[in-house]
């Protein structure tokens, strides 16, 4: 009987232990995994701090100068705002206190931009154009980068464990593993800032847009209404119960959740391969991931810019697919806040990840510079269609940032064709005559439509005087 007590005794007593170690875990301030060592504020808002506490926990922050106290709600979970900060080339002291202390070092405030999208915003620094000379000079003690790991999840997720161990400050050591495209941005970025810029890489390659898009942004398209209404079902699962990460809502539970509210200047993207051959569907698509990131993080003006497509020869397919995306994405402009960086003359149409990542993201930079950091008389575009008349059995074109328009090589603007009434479409021939274009051919009388660059792997010789490339368009409604 005594050793029935004594047992019994020491069950209680490990029990009891048991139940004050979980109480002291949940007791412990915990933020998410997006803060870390060596992270990047954004500067100039309002800045978002949250995490868990034990339910009703006090829990004060102190961010460079800055204190703010708060309680844990009912379910454990808190959240203050900071005052804007300003940019820090120097650490700034970041401290959550509740019944436990965490401190943060080396923490930067600048510009922080997410970079998401497929395999081409996936593909590092190793495996892009000049890899062992940009390894080595990768010294950029300013630019730091975190990347999340491939997750779906059939919920919106409140945390991730990314790779690596969190952010990473640019340097020999690390720096091949970082987006290549975020990356040049990046470097673009601070070289004419001269501020820290953080990067949150969330990209998987070969993904389509569905799966990265939340649920405010399918219920803000009328045509995707067949998504919308059945939110319910998605994402959908295998029959092992595995979620497919090409499902609706997949990577925005499990990528872009877990991100949110972290303060952020905007988005870059490079995504659609994966798309291809949706035609303007792709357009409503992109609108509705656009608005929604845009929901989610409460910023309608939040910058989304986002890369065209390169030319490609995707096996057997139509080799007017691809054009039908360019159109998509080039249509996307409407859309406000917006920019695209075309890739026509970048590209390499047998290789599906072309290899001058350094470019593509200096183009996205000029266009960040020139819309959200105040650089003036920057020409951050190539030539874009803006409108086209028919005169003299000729159509003539202009462009929006088209002054100085010319060919890059001194040989005949290429890749232009005319449509008659008939439908059929045949080569023109184009002239420049005072920054527009005078588009003909002998074989159509009575043009009806134009159209540039309109096949997968055409790669056209029309840029303006800053040398940037023209954007492939048609003048035809297509679907």
């Amino acid at each position: 009987m005594a050793n029935s007590v004594s047992f019994l005794r020491r069950i209680v007593f490990v029990a009891g232990a048991f139940a004050l170690g979980q109480a002291a875990v949940q007791a412990d301030v915990k933020l998410p995994s997006v803060f870390g060592d060596h992270m990047v504020l954004q500067q100039g808002q309002r800045l978002p701090v949250w995490g868990w506490a034990e339910p009703g926990e006090a829990v004060t922050v102190a961010v460079a100068g800055q204190t703010k106290s708060t309680k844990a709600n009912k379910k454990g979970a808190w959240q203050v705002r900071l005052k804007p900060l300003k940019a820090s080339k120097t650490p700034v002291p970041f401290s959550v206190k509740g019944k436990n202390t965490i401190e943060y070092k080396d923490v930067l405030v600048g510009e922080v931009w997410l970079c998401s999208g497929q395999s081409n915003m996936e593909w590092r620094v190793s495996q892009s154009a000049n890899p062992k000379e940009e390894i080595a000079n990768g010294k950029h003690p300013l630019i730091r980068h975190i990347k999340v790991p491939h997750r779906p999840s059939d919920k919106p997720e409140q945390d991730v464990t990314p790779q690596r161990g969190g952010w990473e400050v640019a340097s020999p050591d690390t720096v091949e593993n970082f987006t290549a495209v975020g990356y040049y941005f990046a470097r673009h970025l601070k070289g004419e800032l001269d501020v820290p810029i953080g990067l949150l890489g969330s990209n998987w390659g070969g993904t389509r847009i569905e799966p990265w898009t939340p649920p405010a942004g399918f219920k803000s398209v009328p045509a995707l209404k067949d998504i919308a209404d059945n939110l319910k079902d998605y994402p959908k699962k295998g029959g092992n119960g595995n979620i497919h990460h090409q499902s609706a809502l997949a990577l925005y539970n499990g990528m872009i959740s877990p991100l949110k509210p972290y303060g952020i200047r905007g988005a870059i993207w490079y995504q659609g391969e994966s798309n291809n051959g949706e035609g303007m569907l792709y357009y409503e698509k992109k609108k509705a991931l656009i608005n929604g990131w845009r929901s989610v993080w409460k910023n309608k003006k939040l910058p989304f810019y986002f890369v065209q497509l390169a030319p490609f020869k995707y096996g057997n397919r139509n080799p007017n697919d691809l054009a039908g995306i360019w159109q998509a994405q080039l249509s996307a402009l409407d859309i406000p806040h917006t920019g695209m960086a075309v890739t026509t003359d970048i590209s390499n149409t047998r290789d599906i990840h072309p290899k001058n990542k350094q470019e593509v993201g200096r183009r996205l930079a000029l266009w960040a510079l020139a819309k959200n950091y105040g650089k003036k008389d920057l020409v951050y575009s190539g030539p874009l269609f803006k409108s086209f008349k028919e005169k003299d059995r000729r159509i003539i074109v202009k462009f929006d940032h088209g002054k100085g328009i010319k060919s890059s090589n001194d040989k005949p603007l290429t890749h232009f064709e005319l449509q008659g009434p008939d439908g059929k479409w045949f080569p023109a021939g184009a002239n420049i005559h005072e920054d527009e274009l005078i588009v003909s051919s002998k074989a159509v009388r009575e043009p009806k439509n134009v159209r540039f660059g309109w096949n997968q792997e055409a790669e056209p010789n029309l840029v303006n005087g800053a040398g940037l490339p023209a954007s492939p368009f048609t003048t035809e409604k297509i679907k």
